[in-house]
């Protein structure tokens, strides 16, 4: 159990960030957080070393976000909402923020995997590109690729609306 402690006490912070980074919610990733470390207590016979401990709990906080994304679509489909206003800006300032913003995360959402992960984990989560890569099981350059990748796609199809 003091092994576990330990554990928790080591990589719970970048596990509560990785899950931030995807549910951008403070109390579901509370939630989902403890549930991916009580998933690990019960499986950790079932680490084989295969990667570095740290990837295999995003692995299963990411599988738990999955399931919860499934679960809520089952419910209702959830609508983005991000608070963009600024004390120091006016109403219309904040509504224009509100809506690149917005239209960012659709054009994110669009994307194919592993693109738009690697958007998120960046964008959201402020991951450098060597944790991108150890979270997703791939290295630091294949990270930056698919970052530019996705940023250039984004661009593009900003660039034929105009």
């Amino acid at each position: 159990m003091n092994d576990m402690e330990q554990i928790y006490k080591k990589y719970m912070p970048q596990v509560y960030k990785f899950l931030f980074s995807l549910c951008h919610n403070a109390h579901l990733t509370e939630e989902l957080t403890q549930e991916t470390f009580y998933q690990a207590m019960k499986t950790i016979d079932d680490f084989r070393g295969d990667c570095k401990l740290y990837v295999w709990l995003c692995q299963i906080a990411k599988h738990l976000w999955y399931k919860e994304l499934k679960k809520k679509e089952r419910e209702k489909p959830a609508e983005i909402t991000e608070e963009t206003a600024s004390l120091d800006h006016g109403p219309e300032t904040a509504a224009i923020q509100k809506a690149e913003v917005l239209e960012l995360y659709k054009r994110l959402h669009t994307l194919e995997e592993p693109l738009r992960e690697v958007m998120y984990l960046r964008l959201n989560g402020n991951f450098s590109f060597k944790e991108i890569g150890e979270i997703l099981g791939r290295d630091e350059n294949w990270a930056r690729v698919t970052f530019y990748r996705g940023k250039q796609r984004i661009r593009k199809e900003l660039f034929y609306e105009m």
